[in-house]
């Protein structure tokens, strides 16, 4: 059998656990899919004396990283300690210098310097693979560059973090405020303890960051996405959205525009009965749209030691068998710039007020959002104690600028108790 593919595993987390733990269960039958032995040389992590549930006395140990990504008997570093700059970078950086290849689970290294290591790893002939970085176990990365390869893609959406997911599918099906089921996520395990990274958004638009780059030969630019998290979002707009036929999922949605590349992580109301609207828990799901395939649906597990680790191994055996191609699908050099639209594409809207309960007020939204330009769908106010009317409106399509000058408008009167909600509803 031809020589072992010699790897250094940098972080014995989660995910590095999981990646030993496959090797040591399925390390003959990844050899035969593989076409040579899949080996760790060394390991590194912060601490020596963890105990992470893997037997690590078969490996050499450092403590620098960088140390490890420059050993001789190591081929390719696989790097999963995380962060978008510090040990991760320096790694990354060392191995690709040392002609070694990378396979890293870091969606926020690649958001924030992808185009620079794609770029270095091409000059020196080296892979750099980050199936692991973009929805777990999915294998959306290999779809967009090989599978749909052929394809002018569309448009690109899904639902990419769990985190969201699982609490707006809690919400709804238990009743329970964003803040008690948030608590609950945490104690899952589901969310950090700082919660905001995934919450806000930035978890998944750095995910979509990374598919745009690969399904419209874009420059990696994770500051040209709009990024929207869900803390706004309450338990009557879950409710008030079910009784309409919608559910609220946190979407990344990548598309071309006539204006330029169009790329937002938000909230929005999609149908119930569509695959994202039926979506539960953690599950992560990407729509991929081609002028040729039309569209393809990939679900399943969007985190974890065993997807994440499942989609690492899918990587070395791909530099395994000697598949060495450009990080994004196309030589990084041919990555455009893209323009971004000044706005985004026209859309329906949910839209939540918080009234003074007094004739005439109904009347005042309405004209205001006429005078924007923007027609009404459905209009309702919902039954209540007091002098305050939660009011509902659905539009029907208008510019998200003409809205938000409505919305501007309305937020000054006298009888407007609370910020306006907006959420987009989404044509899936």
């Amino acid at each position: 059998m031809p020589a072992p593919l010699r790897i250094g595993l940098a972080g014995l987390g989660t995910v590095g656990s999981g990646v030993i733990r496959m090797l040591q269960t399925h390390g003959e039958t990844i050899a035969t899919r593989a076409g040579r032995p899949i080996e760790i040389s060394a390991v590194s992590a912060r601490s020596r004396h963890r105990d992470r549930g893997v037997d690590l006395s078969a490996y050499d140990w450092e403590d620098d990283p960088v140390a490890l990504a420059r050993r001789a008997d190591v081929d390719l570093v696989v790097e999963v300690i995380g962060g978008e700059d510090g040990p991760a970078r320096a790694t990354a950086t060392a191995a690709i210098a040392g002609g070694k290849h990378v396979v890293t689970a870091n969606k926020a290294l690649l958001a924030r310097h992808g185009q620079a290591l794609a770029e270095a790893a091409e000059a020196a002939g080296v892979a750099l693979r980050f199936e692991a970085a973009v929805a777990g176990g999915i294998p959306v990365v290999k779809a967009l560059t090989e599978g749909l390869a052929g394809n002018a893609v569309t448009r690109v959406m899904g639902v990419m973090n769990g985190t969201c997911n699982y609490i707006l599918t809690q919400m709804e099906a238990t009743g329970a405020p964003y803040a008690e089921v948030l608590a609950e996520a945490q104690r899952l395990g589901y969310a950090e303890a700082d919660p905001a990274f995934d919450v806000g958004g930035i978890d998944a638009a750095q995910k979509l960051a990374l598919l745009s780059a690969i399904a419209f030969g874009a420059r990696v630019d994770f500051a040209g996405i709009a990024v929207e998290g869900i803390e706004r979002v309450n338990l009557a707009d879950i409710e008030h959205a079910a009784e309409m036929g919608y559910r609220i999922k946190l979407l990344c949605v990548a598309r071309h525009t006539p204006e330029g590349l169009e790329a937002r992580t938000q909230p929005c109301l999609v149908p119930a009965g569509s695959p994202l609207g039926m979506l539960e828990g953690v599950t992560n799901m990407v729509l991929l749209e081609g002028d040729f395939v039309g569209r393809i649906v990939l679900s399943g597990p969007g985190a974890g030691a065993g997807p994440t680790a499942s989609a690492i191994l899918g990587d070395l055996v791909d530099v395994a068998r000697g598949f060495v191609m450009p990080a994004f699908g196309q030589p990084a050099a041919s990555l455009a710039r893209t323009n971004r639209p000044a706005a985004t594409s026209a859309a329906a809207y949910y839209l939540r007020f918080a009234l003074t309960d007094a004739p005439g007020v109904l009347g005042r939204v309405a004209r205001a959002l006429g005078a924007a330009g923007i027609s009404i769908d459905r209009m309702r106010q919902i039954a209540h104690a007091g002098a305050e009317a939660p009011v509902l409106i659905v539009t029907h399509r208008t510019e998200r600028a003409a809205l938000d000058m409505a919305l501007a408008e309305i937020t000054g009167f006298d009888v407007c108790r609370a910020e306006p909600v907006a959420i987009r509803v989404e044509e899936v």
